[in-house]
């Protein structure tokens, strides 16, 4: 008998240490080489490992929610050769009227044959909150994952969901959500990205002095611009929103207003201002809040913004964005659409000093040209780091977008 002690690798970005995110092993289970045994959540992102061997697991690291440092053991596994091929040997001469009756079909090992023969043509019928591991496996055994009750954090389905379904389903008593008792209180334990939108959530309000200044935009104009644009585009996916105009109009802004495109070095107490735009765009996940950023965003026009903006955005719902796409940012807009209220007070996404939030765009009437008249408006509600931007300069900023969205021609003057 001999042991592997799988170390935490280097996830990348000067990693020093991870929070485990799920298990999809336990102890004592034997798992094949490059089997996914489980995530690690880094600052931005889960990351699927795989096992470098084929064994019995021995021992695991912690519990979902606690922090292994680079280098230290994750996983140690036994790896007797005569165990491992007598678990081989076991599997060869099991009767193929046994296998079917197996409530745990090995849909997780590589080269393995899906539970259903129509299983490659099932698709949920309904977003559902899981890892890519459990999709994989839902899809070869022809689960719908919109059946599976999910008791992880926004009824995320965990590996010890999907198992208990399968063997109820093997069992003829397949559970339903319908079927789950109702409780009055939910323990839930704050663990992945959400442990970090409420550390860095904590650490900008209580270190960053937020400044907010709200202005009202009457972009009327702007989306009779808008509307002319897009109908003149075949393609509904390339149609265009508000966001990229206020992008273009925020990037022209920044040029006068140099300090409102900055990060601050808080170990070295320097404040970095920089010529490059890197633009946050605040985006709402099944996982949580991330800030995805188009990186040079001051070199594209209105269509190649656009463009960027719904890729990083749909890269960050469907966590495909790689972890650069996820950091780097120098300044953020942040929109909740037809949720946008009134006003807001959006947080600083730290180490940025700026960042603009788009309210609800609702008609109302306005005196205009000294007569009354229907006008569509629109809030802009800042919030500046104090420290850095001086309040007469963040309203001067806001107010220079606005000269611009309100006469949207300006936007696109040399």
């Amino acid at each position: 008998m001999s042991e592997h002690i799988f170390k935490l690798p280097d996830l990348g970005e000067g990693t020093v240490e991870s929070e485990i995110g799920e298990w999809f092993i336990k102890v004592g289970e034997f798992v094949e080489e490059e089997t996914v045994i489980g995530t690690m959540m880094t600052d931005k992102a889960a990351v699927e490992l795989a096992s470098p061997v084929s064994g019995t697991v021995l021992k695991l690291a912690g519990e979902p929610g606690d922090v292994v440092a680079v280098g230290a053991a994750l996983v140690t596994f036994e790896t007797d050769s005569e165990a491992v091929a007598a678990k081989s040997d076991e599997a060869a001469e099991t009767p193929a009227s046994e296998k079917g009756s197996d409530p745990f079909p090995e849909t997780n090992k590589k080269g393995s044959e899906p539970f259903s023969d129509v299983a490659a043509d099932i698709e949920p019928h309904a977003r559902v909150v899981t890892s890519p591991a459990i999709r994989r496996r839902a899809k070869e055994a022809g689960v719908d994952l919109s059946l599976v009750p999910g008791t992880g954090m926004g009824g995320r389905i965990q590996r010890s969901d999907f198992d208990n379904f399968l063997k109820s389903r093997a069992a003829g008593t397949p559970i339903t959500k319908a079927a789950l008792p109702s409780t009055a209180v939910k323990e839930i334990k704050i663990i992945g990205l959400r442990r970090i939108i409420a550390e860095r959530m904590t650490r900008s309000k209580t270190e960053i002095p937020h400044y907010a200044y709200v202005e009202e935009i009457d972009i009327t104009e702007l989306e009779l611009l808008r509307k002319h644009i897009n109908s003149k585009k075949s393609d509904p996916a390339t149609k265009l929103t508000l966001l990229p105009f206020l992008g273009l109009a925020l990037m022209r802004a920044l040029k006068e207003f140099p300090q409102c495109n900055s990060t601050y070095d808080k170990d070295r107490n320097m404040l970095l201002q920089h010529e490059a735009v890197h633009l946050g765009i605040a985006t709402q996940t099944p996982d949580g809040l991330k800030v995805p950023v188009v990186k040079h965003a001051e070199m594209k026009d209105i269509d190649g913004l656009a463009a960027e903006i719904r890729r990083v955005t749909q890269a960050a719902r469907d966590n495909s964005a790689k972890k650069s796409e996820l950091t780097g940012g120098t300044i953020t807009i942040t929109s909740l659409g037809k949720l946008g209220g009134i006003a807001s007070t959006p947080v600083i996404n730290m180490p940025e000093v700026g960042i603009i939030g788009v309210n609800r765009a609702v008609e109302r009437p306005m005196v205009f040209n000294g007569q009354i008249a229907v006008r569509l408006m629109m809030n802009l509600s800042s919030s500046f780091d104090h420290r850095f931007v001086d309040g007469y300069d963040a309203a001067a900023m806001i107010q220079r977008i606005r000269e611009m969205l309100e006469h949207p021609a300006t936007i696109f003057l040399p």
